[in-house]
């Protein structure tokens, strides 16, 4: 085991081993990842393993784009399926505001390069007529979103990155980092003091506490989001649900159970990974209403994780101005396995080239965050 490395990752989630298996690919193998649980054990594996490149922000867009671009080959150069399909996603608006907003969505979407077309409820009905349409005001639909299994795609990932040199430390949690004269040294953990010249705080719902341990203030907070699974039907339903007015989002797996989950605007801040009867009640009340093939359908698993939340809803990229070597990936609200390919590619070429080459993030550094910004509103 060694006890120094070029570069520290702390997170074990899909951000931190795509991060891993990207630095590998250019050639930078002194790579450690430290996973204080396992592999995919924080927001990560609780997801609802959606990707969708419908976004009202011109950097969401553009990363999901380029992340849908890396799932569609993820196969071919990880070697594993990871249950990847294109069925598409269809946005449902119920109000009139949003439904305006939807629009200059499409906009800028095309803009972009996007191919998604909006949709009448009528046509919503008639190409599905098991949606009740009732108070649907506008729709969209992008075939090339789609889903994947989140577990298979961080364990291909780390599989890849392992194989190319990096190591990976399972109950591992790191709970310093030494810094000395403003620049990364190592990292202190449950197995002992691991040097190195660069940390990465791929932490998820844990990022604002990685940052303390630099003295930054990260400005993340991290929300309980509730979500269940039925027993499985004939497959029938290959696209992603979601509503932002409605709050919902549901796809079918492809054994045939139905994901579903929902935000709830009195959650706390803080890291809750227990369940309520009051969100399976809401969701059975609200879901078998606008999906109404639900209404006999037993509840198999219900659990909970957390959106690491940015003050405006886009991820928070970059290396740190006050201490060097400290780079970060987090605060993606809700979002972070559908942008992790994109991600992780962007972040292991500003570590080793000083800029990121496919995908320019430098605008989404911390420094944003002191002036007006965008705020994405296509958040569950």
């Amino acid at each position: 085991m060694s006890k120094k490395y070029k570069v520290c990752i702390i997170g074990g989630g899909i951000i931190g081993t795509a991060i891993a298996y990207n630095l590998c690919r250019l050639g930078e193998t002194s790579v450690a990842i430290f996973e204080k649980r396992y592999l995919s054990s924080g927001a990560t594996g609780r997801c609802g393993g959606g990707i969708r490149q419908q976004w009202s922000t011109k950097a969401n867009v553009k990363l999901a784009m380029r992340s849908v671009k890396l799932f569609e080959r993820y196969k071919e150069d990880i070697g594993m399926d990871i249950e990847y399909t294109q069925g598409g996603y269809l946005l449902l608006s119920y109000s009139e505001e949003e439904a305006e907003q939807f629009e200059k969505n499409v906009k800028l979407q095309r803009e972009e390069g996007l191919n998604v077309e909006i949709i009448s409820p009528k046509t919503v009905k008639k190409k599905y007529p098991f949606i009740n349409t009732e108070k649907l005001v506008l729709a969209t639909f992008c075939q090339t979103d789609g889903h994947a299994n989140p577990h298979k795609a961080t364990f291909g990932y780390a599989k890849a990155a392992k194989t190319m040199g990096a190591d990976i430390f399972t109950h591992t949690e790191v709970f310093g980092i030494d810094i000395v004269n403003k620049t990364v040294k190592g990292v202190h953990t449950s197995k002992g003091f691991f040097e190195c010249e660069i940390v990465v705080n791929a932490a998820g719902a844990w990022s604002k506490d990685v940052g303390k341990m630099a003295n930054l203030n990260i400005p993340t907070e991290s929300y309980r989001h509730q979500i269940f699974v039925t027993e499985p039907l004939e497959y029938f339903f290959p696209f992603m649900a979601i509503s932002f007015s409605g709050n919902f989002y549901m796809r079918q797996a492809l054994h045939g159970q139905f994901i579903m989950g929902q935000g709830d605007k009195d959650e706390k801040p803080g890291i809750n990974e227990n369940v309520t009867f009051k969100f399976e009640k809401e969701m059975a009340r609200k879901m078998t209403r606008i999906f109404p093939f639900l209404k006999n359908l037993r509840i198999l698993r219900h659990w909970s994780g957390e959106y690491n939340m940015s003050p405006d809803a886009q991820p928070i990229i970059g290396e740190s101005k006050d201490i060097k070597g400290y780079y970060y990936a987090v605060g993606f609200s809700g979002h972070g396995f559908m942008l992790a390919p994109a991600v992780g590619e962007a972040v292991a070429e500003l570590i080793t080239f000083g800029k990121s080459i496919h995908n320019d993030i430098s605008h989404l550094n911390t420094d944003r965050l002191s002036k007006a910004t965008e705020i994405e509103k296509n958040v569950v």
